[in-house]
């Protein structure tokens, strides 16, 4: 699909201090500050690569307890299950819980 024609142009005013804020964060994002301003329009999440970069943290984060857990799984399977593992399975629970609920508040949702 073909790109849509901007021809409309909105001149507004800025305080020096918005100014700066605008173009500091349109280049973080490596993006022109028009590009940025319509980006805020969208209001599409996927597109900020900040909650992109969190997502994946997430995943690799939510990976790494699930080995955790299968491993206490396969013990109790084999017969050898401790106390020890139902105290880190309720600790990798815990830690799962926790940062999927930072995630949720960086992102603006609430679990």
């Amino acid at each position: 699909m073909a790109a849509e024609k901007k021809d409309i142009i909105k001149p507004f005013r800025l305080t020096q201090q918005e100014a700066d804020r605008l173009k500091k964060q349109a280049q973080e994002r490596g993006m022109k500050e028009s590009e940025y301003i319509r980006l805020l329009l969208s209001q599409k999440p996927n597109d900020y690569p900040e909650i992109r970069i969190l997502l994946k943290d997430l995943i690799n984060e939510v990976n790494a307890i699930g080995n955790n857990i299968n491993q206490i799984t396969r013990n109790y399977n084999s017969k050898l299950y401790r106390t020890e593992d139902r105290e880190l399975l309720c600790a990798y629970m815990k830690k799962l819980n926790l940062t999927v609920r930072e995630a949720a508040d960086k992102i603006g949702g609430s679990v």
